[in-house]
């Protein structure tokens, strides 16, 4: 079993930082890419930042330049910096994985996207 498990959400003004967080646990084998999408009330969900193990990194064009993705490969972890906040960037934020699961004694064969459970950001003066 695989669990993502984001942190640092909450309410800021236009402007301020956020640093969301967020750990992978459980049956991994290995980790490809990692991300984060976000979705705003009506809106549609976003894919805003990715990373891969390598750590190559993408934004959508909205946030490039005030958002930072990095990881920890050694953590299992995820971390998104984000800078010159707007009210715009105001949504559900979620950390996504590519994950290859394992077994005892070894690993499917097969590899999945799982999501945590989201962290609010709110923008707001």
């Amino acid at each position: 079993q695989v669990q993502l498990v984001e942190s640092g959400g909450g309410l800021v003004q236009p402007g301020g930082s956020l640093r969301l967080s967020c750990a992978a646990s459980g049956s991994i084998f290995s980790i490809s890419q990692m991300g984060w999408d976000r979705q705003a009330p009506g809106k549609q969900r976003e894919l805003v930042a990715t990373i891969t193990n390598e750590g190559t990194t993408d934004y959508v064009d909205s946030v490039k330049g005030r958002f930072t993705i990095s990881r920890d490969n050694d953590k299992n972890a995820v971390y998104l910096q984000m800078t010159e906040l707007k009210p715009e960037d105001t949504a559900v934020y979620y950390c996504n994985a590519h994950i290859r699961p394992s077994f005892i004694g070894g690993a499917y064969a097969g590899a999945y996207n799982y999501w945590g459970q989201g962290t609010q950001v709110t923008v707001s003066p």
